[in-house]
């Protein structure tokens, strides 16, 4: 995953300019919004006196292209608060002239600058080519039009976005729309559908994904898996309950910070006593383990002590943000907490790292990093965003770096993307479109357990010298919530997913009705196994039934005639294999269940079983 370089940047935010241009031609009286370079190109927001749609956009790309090949210039100056917001007036553009003042009255801004290629004047920042004819014109497309409100606002004016790519040569945008169109296909939405996963229906709500049996199935075997590795990691499970009182979340600080992501606090009972606060449903599972911590006092010869669970969660997204599984109102995140001494911190990391890289193996996924959000000490609103610290942040963040380090896994720095309360570990994965795609997480918290602990509740433990001291705590979800994590695997996999995590593992296709009493004899040996196995009954030809399991996606199709019957054996044909095995059915279930266990994500049994062991 490269940066891009500083060249392309200076493309792509040209072409938003050049876009800008060209639209104030096609539909004169058109208003500018903001118009930046993005990670595959660039988009620019307008107000537009008539809509356009994606027909006109060939017609726009070609008056684009009149524009580079003008070879217009690129100028910049600076203007002070009063002078630019009177041009910016002049120029008709309430959108930008609403933001220069508030660039000035509530960033401090003293001056303004504003860029010029021919006719064409924005206020902006640059960096911009040195003319249009740096522009590649055969390298960029436009591709999408879609709402945008102003500002992401949804009480705002709802503006007419319009989205390009735009890169270096035509083979980089050539191979980029390959990709996208793949990922078309894979998407996970289309797939969802297509295989029966889930359903969001709008009489239960926008972002409350419903699983279905087959994407149940997927759900289920995730957390199977995270269970079993937890075990062996010297986790403990807990249950907690999903509603708490909004005491407990001002106690950890959430209320303040993540409200407007909460949903509304609701009154149980007559609103008094012990019903006297409001009740919310959680966002996250942090405070909910902390009192589990805290129900007892603790010695230092308990930690690290480490507690998960698949807890559900609630967030208020705003419906502009809703996206299939990737971004839900309802979730399941697969999280847990280790508390420990400051000693055990960075090997506690290192031991976290390591469980992502196992379960990525596994996985098969290699295209990723690691992202270091680190705080910020110079952001002017770091005292509404992160703990103030000082010496707490240093020295986490020295501990997560140093863990990142002895772990040997790629990672970046960044700075002001940290979680309010510690340094955090992201992990970046490129999607099959070639989107960086945030798949998981683990945090670092210096300071809420002490905000317990500020508040009566005994979040400490008895060191070995008999003083009380306060945890670290690490927040880690490596498989991140059900929804997300489901929605990368079905786009990964395009649907076909491994053996053991497939929604059917074996479907059974009868070349006639006087096989179905043994196709449905073989099916039951199978499920003794817990072998998710069904029999497709339906009087189609067998032509038709191995083209219905292949669009099923289903791993191990098995062809089922006469010489299977006198030979109590079963023909195997594989998701993406075009030749056919035939086994006694013992085999073929030995050889699956051992696929199964060690989860093994292959296609072809060679005769050496190299694969199974």
């Amino acid at each position: 995953m490269n940066d891009v370089s500083e060249e392309l940047h200076r493309i792509r935010h040209s072409l938003a300019h050049v876009l800008a241009q060209a639209m104030q031609r096609y539909r004169p009286g058109t208003k500018l919004g903001f118009g930046p370079a993005i990670a595959d190109g660039f988009y620019y927001d307008f107000l537009l006196p008539e809509p356009v749609t994606e027909e006109d956009l060939p017609a726009i790309e070609k008056l684009m292209v009149e524009i580079i090949k003008e070879g217009q210039e690129f100028s910049s100056e600076d203007l002070s608060i009063p002078d630019a917001i009177a041009r910016i007036r002049d120029m008709g553009e309430p959108y930008k002239a609403e933001y220069a003042q508030e660039l000035a009255d509530k960033q401090g801004f003293s001056t303004l600058s504003f860029y010029k290629n021919g006719s064409f004047v924005d206020m902006c920042e640059g960096p911009h080519v040195a003319t249009t004819k740096d522009i590649p014109r055969n390298a960029f497309k436009l591709h999408n039009i879609a709402g945008a409100y102003w500002r992401g606002d949804e009480r705002n004016q709802m503006l007419t976005r319009i989205y390009g790519w735009a890169f270096e040569d035509k083979g980089q945008l050539r191979d980029y729309q390959k990709a996208r169109e793949e990922a078309v296909k894979r998407d996970h939405r289309k797939l969802g559908s297509e295989l029966d996963l889930y359903i969001i229906d709008d009489r239960v709500g926008p972002g409350l994904p419903l699983w279905l049996p087959h994407g149940t199935v997927i759900c289920d075997e995730l957390q199977k898996l995270a269970e079993e590795f937890e075990f062996m990691d010297g986790y403990q499970r807990v249950r907690t309950p999903v509603l708490t009182k909004g005491s407990l979340y001002e106690t950890s600080g959430h209320l303040e910070l993540y409200k407007e992501v909460m949903f509304p606090g609701m009154k149980l009972g007559d609103g008094t006593g012990a019903d006297a606060d409001d009740y919310y449903l959680r966002p996250m599972n942090c405070p909910h383990h902390h009192i589990v911590y805290s129900s007892r006092p603790r010695s230092y010869r308990e930690l690290p002590l480490r507690l998960a669970e698949h807890g559900h969660t609630f967030r208020n997204e705003r419906s502009g943000t809703l996206h299939g599984l990737t971004r839900v109102r309802a979730m399941c995140m697969n999280d847990a907490h280790i508390y420990c001494t400051k000693e055990q911190v960075r090997d506690e990391f290192v031991r976290v790292l390591d469980l992502h890289k196992r379960y990525y193996d596994l996985l098969g996924l290699d295209d990723y990093f690691f992202r270091l959000s680190m705080w910020d000490p110079e952001d002017p609103k770091g005292k509404e965003k992160y703990v103030n610290d000082p010496a707490g942040w240093e020295y986490s963040t020295d501990e997560v770096r140093a863990a990142m380090q002895q772990s040997g896994l790629p990672y970046r720095e960044v700075v002001g993307e940290a979680a309010f309360y510690g340094p955090k570990i992201d992990i970046q994965f490129r999607t099959v479109g070639l989107k960086e795609f945030t798949v998981s997480t683990t945090q670092l918290d210096f300071a809420v357990p002490q905000r317990f602990v500020d508040r009566g509740i005994d979040c400490t433990y008895v060191d070995k010298d008999g003083v009380k001291k306060v945890p670290y705590v690490i927040h880690r979800a490596p498989l991140s919530t059900h929804e997300r994590f489901a929605s990368f695997l079905i786009e990964r996999f395009g649907g076909a997913m491994p053996t053991w995590l497939s929604p059917v593992q074996v479907r059974l296709l009868p070349v006639g009705a006087d096989f179905s009493a043994y196709a449905d004899k073989v099916c039951a040996e199978l499920r003794k196994h817990f072998i998710r196995a069904e029999v497709d009954h339906s009087n189609d030809s067998l032509g038709k039934k191995i083209r219905q399991g292949t669009v099923r996606k289903v791993p191990n199709l098995l062809v089922l005639g006469a010489n299977e019957v006198e030979n109590d054996s079963v023909t195997v044909r594989r998701y993406g294999i075009q030749e056919q095995r035939t086994y006694s059915v013992a085999e073929f279930t030995d050889r699956l269940l051992k696929e199964i266990k060690a989860r093994k994500h292959v296609k072809v049994w060679d005769d050496a079983d190299a694969l199974m062991k």
